[in-house]
């Protein structure tokens, strides 16, 4: 495998998915970007939609804190992802995609 090969796709499953991410295959401006900032916060805001759902409808608080925090664990996983990839790259944008992926995870915590 080539460094910034996608291994991440169908084919290669969810296992894949994540492998190729962890151990940097998939280039950083794809990871930041698309799976990050587009995917990560659709995610976020998805559960946090369905935690306000869950409220509304009279479901005790403590089950509507679980949805919106059901996502939290792939947050930190992209986040790591992000910080490894670009510690690995180096380069002078490096340190502003990492700093970029924390103020997005503490951002996507909140909301």
């Amino acid at each position: 495998m080539e460094a910034g090969e996608d291994i991440g796709h169908p084919k290669a499953g969810l296992a894949g998915f994540f492998a190729a991410r962890w151990r940097g295959n998939v280039p950083l401006k794809r990871l930041f970007w698309r799976d990050m900032v587009v995917i990560g916060t659709a995610i976020n805001l998805a559960t946090t939609a369905a935690s306000l759902v869950l409220l509304a409808a009279g479901l005790p608080l403590p089950a509507a804190l679980a949805v919106h925090f059901a996502a939290l664990p792939y947050n930190l996983f992209l986040t790591f992802a992000v910080w490894r990839t670009a510690e690995r790259r180096g380069g002078g944008t490096a340190f502003a995609y990492q700093m970029g992926a924390v103020f997005w995870l503490i951002v996507a915590t909140l909301i």
